[in-house]
C-alpha cells in the first residue's frame, strides 16, 4: 500500500504507536476512535504491509557507559587489489561492528556517514585506529564529536505526509 494509500485513522495509529509502542490495543483504539477488533485488524496491515518494522525500547546510552557520539564519514578507494566491490565489502563489515549504530551510503565527497556510540574517547580511538583505517578501502576518515543533543527522535511526521 503506498502512503497515499494511508488514511487519517491508519496515519493516527502510525503516530500514536511512535509516541507510546506499548499502548494496549484498548488504549490505542481509544485514542484514534475506533473500536478494539478494527484497530487491532488496522495496526496487524500495518504490521504486515511494513508500514511498522517492529517495536524497540530505546535505551539511554549514557545510561550504559556510551556517552560519547560520533559521526564520521569515511571515503573508500574505489580501485583495490583483489576486490570489485570495495564498497559492498564495507558495507558488509560495517555490520560486525557494534560501535556503528547507523551507518548511510551518501552523496558528495565522502562515501560513508557513521553514527558511534563508544563509551570514552579512548574507546574511539581504538575503534578509529584498529578497526576503521585498517580495513583496506577506507582512505580517508573525517571525525565530528557530539557536544549537546539540541534534539532527538524516532518519530516521523506521518500525520503531515
Amino acid at each position: 500500500m503506498p502512503a497515499e494509500e494511508l488514511d487519517r485513522v491508519d496515519r493516527k495509529i502510525l503516530a500514536e504507536l511512535q509516541r507510546d509502542g506499548r499502548l494496549s490495543n484498548q488504549e490505542l483504539a481509544d485514542r484514534v476512535s475506533l473500536s478494539p477488533s478494527p484497530c487491532l485488524r488496522r495496526v496487524r496491515r500495518l504490521e504486515e504491509q511494513g508500514y511498522i518494522k517492529g517495536y524497540v525500547a530505546l535505551v539511554d546510552p549514557g545510561r550504559v557507559g556510551l556517552g560519547l557520539l560520533a559521526y564520521i564519514t569515511i571515503r573508500l578507494n574505489k580501485h583495490i587489489g583483489g576486490s570489485h566491490a570495495p564498497m559492498g565489502d564495507f558495507a558488509q563489515a560495517v555490520q560486525a561492528w557494534p560501535e556503528v549504530v547507523e551507518c548511510y551510503a551518501m552523496t558528495g565527497d565522502m562515501d560513508y556517514l557513521l553514527r558511534i556510540q563508544v563509551a570514552d574517547l579512548a574507546h574511539f580511538s581504538r575503534f578509529a585506529m584498529d578497526t576503521l583505517m585498517r580495513h583496506p578501502a577506507v582512505i580517508d576518515m573525517r571525525s565530528f564529536f557530539a557536544l549537546q543533543q539540541i534534539k532527538q527522535t524516532t518519530e516521523l511526521p506521518v500525520g503531515s505526509a
